[in-house]
Formats: structure tokens, sequence, C-alpha cells
């Protein structure tokens, strides 16, 4: 399996031996993953690279996994991010789920269970990216009719400002 038919996950706990164990575990089912320690060093991470899917750790220090969460969000769209937490209540999952967050799995969560839910979430992402970029193709080819190459490109312009 290449890089790019792997998943990109990006994996965010402050638990460094469990950041470890798992990230170990889940390179052999042929994710790439990058590992972080903290919120803030997702962030910096986020910004220059492409990821699929975030497995997020709900209670850190410094940024926490619902401050992550958010900014990740409004950052990359079609980002799908789960949260792991051994303190999940459901008012927290409700909250969770309203900023963007594909699933919320409590700690311990079964590995295979885990897997399973970062494919879905995956297949999530793709589906969502394919709609948009459905929809955008949709209004490019409206914009060849009765427009100049310039007014075509202006119109390109404002959809792309609006996509960030």
């Amino acid at each position: 399996m290449t890089d790019t038919e792997k998943i990109h996950l990006l994996l965010v706990d402050d638990e460094e031996k469990f950041l470890k164990a798992l990230t170990e575990r889940l390179k052999l089912k042929f994710f790439d993953i990058t590992p972080v320690t903290n919120g803030e060093d997702a962030i910096h991470v986020a910004k220059n690279a492409r990821f699929d899917v975030a497995v997020v750790d709900l209670q850190m220090p410094g940024i926490d996994g619902v401050q992550l969460l958010e900014t990740l969000k409004k950052s990359h769209r079609f980002l799908e991010v789960i949260i792991l937490s051994g303190h999940a209540t459901i008012d927290t999952a409700v909250a969770c789920t309203k900023l963007g967050a594909y699933k919320v799995l409590e700690k311990p969560c079964g590995f295979d269970k885990l897997v399973e839910t970062i494919k879905e979430a995956y297949e999530s992402r793709l589906k969502k990216k394919f709609e948009n970029d459905t929809q955008r193709m949709k209004k490019i080819q409206s914009l060849a009719f009765g427009q100049s190459p310039l007014g075509i490109l202006r119109e390109l312009t404002k959809m792309d400002d609006k996509e960030k």
C-alpha cells in the first residue's frame, strides 16, 4: 500500500506511552500516522499537512480536545475528528457532536472498534468532499454560459475565497 492510499491520521494524546503504543498498532493497519502530545503541536502540524481523520484525547493540558476540535474543524472543513475520552459524559458527547466531532469514544476503547470508526470517519470525509466537489463543478459549469473569460475567472476567485 502506497502513502497516497493510506488514511492520513493525526493522533493527539498527552499520555505518551498510550500514544506510542497506539501509533505502533495503527501503523500495522496501514495508516499514515502523525502522533503529537498536545493541542498546540497538533494545530501547528495540521497547518502544514493534510489529514483525513484526527483522533483527539478530550482532556489534555493547555488546548484541550474540545478547543482542538473547534480549531481543526474551522481550518479543515472536511477533516473528521474522533474524540477519545476516559471522562466523557452525555453532555460532553453532545457538545462535541454539535461542534462537528464525527464520534466520541470512551477510553478504554477496543482497538478494532477504533479502527472501524476511523475507517467510517474516512468514508464520511470522502462523501462530504465528493458532494462539495460535485456542487462546485456544477457552479463552474454554469459560469461558462454568457460570461467573458475574465468574468469567469473573477467568479472562480470568489468561489475559492468562500471555500477557505
